[in-house]
This record gives C-alpha cells, sequence and structure tokens, in this order.
C-alpha cells in the first residue's frame, strides 16, 4: 500500500513538472493565446514573414523581418537558438503555417503559429505593438463608405484578396471570366485587405480569398476559400442568378 501512494504521489509531481515545461512541436494558436504566449518569447525569437512593405506598416515589438518569399526568411532563421521556442505570423495564417513546417523540418524544437494572423487579432481587437518608428498602417475605407458604395447597387460580388496571396490569384481569373460572362448583369468590386484593414477588421475577415455576395445592397451570402471552378460558377448563379 505504502508502495502504491509513493508510486502515485510520484506520478503526480511528474505530471506537474511536465505541465509546466513549453510544448514541443507545433502550436497554431488562436490570438489570444498567441499574445499571452508573446510575453514569455525570447529576444530575437519572434518572425513577421510578411513583405517588407507589410512590416513597415505595423508589426509586432521585437519582430524579425523574415519574408518567407525572399531570403530574408533564410537569413532570419540562420540567427535563431533551434533549442529555443520560435513564434511566427503573417497577415491571415497561411504564409505563417508554411514557415512554421519549414521550421519544423529545420529542426526547431517548438514553433508557435498565429492562427488567422494579423487579422484574426485585429478582429479579436488585440492591441498592435509596433516601433517608434513605424508608420501609420493603411486603413482605407470604413465601413460606413463601404455600404454607402454597395447602398443601391442591383447584384454584387465583392472580392476581398492581397497581392501576396496565392489563392487570390488563382480565384481571379476564375471570378473575372464569370463577371465578364454576365454581360454587365453583375458588378465586381476588388478590395485589398492590406490597403483597407479597418474594413477588414469590421468584417472580422480572418481568410481570405473571401467573397460577399450582395442583392439590393444586402448581403446573402459569402464564400471563404478556393474551390473548384464549375462548382464555384454554379454556386454563384444560384445565388445571385
Amino acid at each position: 500500500m505504502k508502495t502504491l501512494k509513493i508510486i502515485f504521489t510520484s506520478l503526480i509531481i511528474a505530471t506537474s513538472l511536465f505541465g509546466c515545461t513549453k510544448k514541443e512541436g507545433l502550436q497554431d494558436l488562436a490570438a489570444t493565446e498567441f499574445q499571452s504566449e508573446l510575453k514569455s518569447a525570447e529576444p530575437g525569437q519572434i518572425l513577421d514573414v510578411r513583405t517588407s512593405d507589410e512590416y513597415a506598416n505595423g508589426h509586432f515589438e521585437g519582430a524579425i523581418l523574415a519574408d518567407i518569399t525572399s531570403d530574408a526568411f533564410q537569413n532570419a532563421v540562420a540567427n535563431l537558438d533551434k533549442s529555443k521556442t520560435v513564434y511566427v505570423y503573417c497577415l491571415s495564417g497561411g504564409r505563417s503555417s508554411s514557415a512554421a513546417g519549414q521550421l519544423q523540418a529545420m529542426g526547431f524544437k517548438s514553433v508557435v503559429n498565429l492562427t488567422g494572423g494579423m487579422l484574426a487579432w485585429q478582429s479579436a481587437n488585440l492591441p498592435l505593438s509596433k516601433d517608434a518608428t513605424s508608420p501609420k498602417a493603411a486603413e482605407g475605407i470604413t465601413l460606413a463608405d463601404f455600404n454607402n458604395q454597395i447602398k443601391g447597387k442591383k447584384l454584387v460580388i465583392v472580392d476581398y484578396n492581397a497581392v501576396w496571396c496565392g489563392p487570390c490569384k488563382q480565384l481571379s481569373p476564375v471570378l473575372d471570366a464569370w463577371i465578364k460572362a454576365q454581360n454587365g448583369q453583375v458588378e465586381l468590386i476588388k478590395i485589398d485587405v492590406d490597403a483597407n484593414q479597418e474594413l477588414a477588421k469590421a468584417k472580422q475577415i480572418e481568410s481570405i480569398p473571401y467573397l460577399e455576395f450582395y442583392k439590393d445592397g444586402k448581403m446573402i451570402d459569402k464564400q471563404i476559400g478556393m474551390g473548384e471552378a464549375k462548382a464555384m460558377t454554379d454556386k454563384w448563379a444560384q445565388i445571385l442568378l
């Protein structure tokens, strides 16, 4: 009985110690959890894998520019400590997920990725820490401006995108061709979320490409992500025509 008690006590202690240890591997954390984790981040271990222009418009304090589409990523990673946790983020989570996978393959023991990226962060109304030298982030049109733009229009598709977004580039020609085939019956409005961050925040956009469908000024449906071309265009016809 005494032996069992000792074993049980040991298990409790071991479990407690394990619970206090930083989890290894890859963690995908929502904005509020990511914010809490950043408080314990080691200096130089936060990577912003967006472009230099995006970075210049605002980034987390202490974050290193590590554009995953350029040599900046490899250069930044070369200076990191593989034994310490690395935190990665981008605008919507796609590029940081790719970066996190690459970091794991390189032998980093603990990687924390911000799911939904900066869009999710702003949607959760969390403060954006910026270096004092960073310029004001692009805000673009407001929600009121957008509503006025949509008001009175018969049939509209709004395409929220970004220049760096691969799926957005795949969706664009399919969308343009379908709109053209409607012979002016349906209007297409394209909105760059980087240049219109206030609107993206107001609409709580956390992933792109993102489409909204309007009839007589009212949103009747939406689409998140990229699908098979025919399936999408058939659905668009069902929604609007």
